[in-house]
C-alpha cells in the first residue's frame, strides 16, 4: 500500500504542468508543407492580466535541406484586428549542426516564439501560421505544435 501511495504521489506531481491556452499539434504530410496548408490555432482569453509563453515545437527529418524555415504568423484579435509577422525558425547552427534533440533520422526542437506575452482583450483569438519559403512544397517537416503556457505571473 505504501508503494502504491508513493507511486500515485509521483505520478500526480509529474502530471501537473503549467495551465495552457493552447496545446495543439499539426502533422505535415510526407509530400511536404505547401503554401495552402495554413495551420490554425483558436483559443479564448478570459484573464487579460495573465502572462504567457508561446512555444513552438518542430519535428523534422535530418534530411531537411535548410538551416531555417521562414513562416508568417497572423494573429487575429477579438475585435477583428490582424497582426502579421514574418519569423525565421532557426533549425541549425551556422556550422550546420542541428538544434534540439536529434536521433539518427529526426529532430525535435522547441522555439520560444514570444515570452512574457499578454493579451489585452478578452475573447477569441486565432493564430495562423503559413509556410513562407521560396519553395511551395517543403519536404522534411513532420509536425508543428503550438503551446501557450500560463507562466503563473501577473502583469501590473
Amino acid at each position: 500500500m505504501r508503494a502504491f501511495l508513493i507511486l500515485l504521489s509521483v505520478s500526480l506531481l509529474f502530471a501537473c504542468g503549467k495551465p495552457t491556452l493552447v496545446d495543439r499539434e499539426f502533422d505535415i504530410p510526407d509530400s511536404g508543407w505547401t503554401y495552402s496548408d495554413t495551420l490554425r490555432w483558436d483559443f479564448e482569453v478570459a484573464d487579460t492580466n495573465a502572462i504567457y509563453d508561446l512555444l513552438l515545437t518542430i519535428e523534422h527529418g535530418t534530411d531537411f535541406r535548410y538551416q531555417n524555415c521562414y513562416v508568417r504568423f497572423h494573429t487575429r484579435f477579438p475585435q477583428g484586428e490582424v497582426l502579421t509577422e514574418q519569423v525565421s525558425l532557426e533549425l541549425q547552427t551556422q556550422v550546420g549542426q542541428w538544434l534540439g534533440e536529434c536521433g539518427s533520422s529526426d529532430c525535435e526542437l522547441t522555439i520560444p516564439i514570444q515570452q512574457n506575452a499578454f493579451f489585452n482583450q478578452p475573447g477569441k483569438y486565432t493564430i495562423l501560421m503559413e509556410q513562407f519559403m521560396r519553395q511551395d512544397s517543403l519536404p522534411g517537416l513532420a509536425s508543428f505544435n503550438l503551446r501557450i503556457e500560463d507562466t503563473e505571473k501577473r502583469r501590473g
